[in-house]
């Protein structure tokens, strides 16, 4: 391990970026929206992980696939999240306590709940992140930075899928009887 310690850039400092011709000013603004949906997609990532690790039941195959790919797409987009911040000229959120600190969800505690707990959970998550990216796509509209607002336009398509899906689980139909739910 290098006992090398020079800093290369602090986090919270914002240069902007000449290539990209966006100022440190209107950056910053935009990196601290980035970097929130950055700590909000991680905690969601962990919980639907969680969730993925500890669902069984009669529903187990389906909903385990389905958590482990929308895990996957909370962790996709949390690196198009990083990257955007980065080329913006800031750094982005990366040590657990941070992440945990600036999220603005909460997640669930370390205890294991019942997989219809834990969707409604998952659900309520979702709901604040897409209220959350959606203001921050009229921030980056009304910054003048285009390429950001696509970029969580495209993400929020999947978060909100992946919401319906949710929804759709959550449903009072299923093929499982009372007595075997019992």
């Amino acid at each position: 391990m290098s006992t090398q310690k020079r800093v290369l850039k602090s986090a919270g400092e914002v240069s902007g970026s000449d290539g990209l011709r966006m100022d440190a000013e209107r950056a910053e603004q935009v990196i601290d929206a980035l970097n929130t949906d950055l700590a909000a997609t991680y905690v969601l990532y962990h919980q639907i992980r969680k969730h993925h690790w500890n669902v069984e039941g009669a529903e187990f195959r389906d909903l385990h696939l389905f958590l482990g790919e929308a895990a996957e797409n909370a962790e996709e987009f949390a690196d198009e999240l990083a990257e955007r911040v980065q080329a913006l000229g800031g750094v982005p959120h990366a040590s657990m306590s941070t992440l945990e600190a600036e999220s603005p969800v909460e997640p669930e505690d370390e205890d294991v709940y019942d997989i219809r707990s834990s969707l409604e959970n998952d659900l309520e998550m979702y709901g604040d992140i897409i209220e959350t990216l959606r203001e921050h796509v009229e921030l980056a509209d009304s910054l003048g930075d285009p390429a950001t607002g696509e970029i969580l336009r495209t993400n929020l398509l999947q978060v909100e899928e992946d919401a319906h899906h949710i929804e759709h689980y959550l449903e009072d139909d299923t093929l499982v009887t009372e007595s075997a739910m019992q």
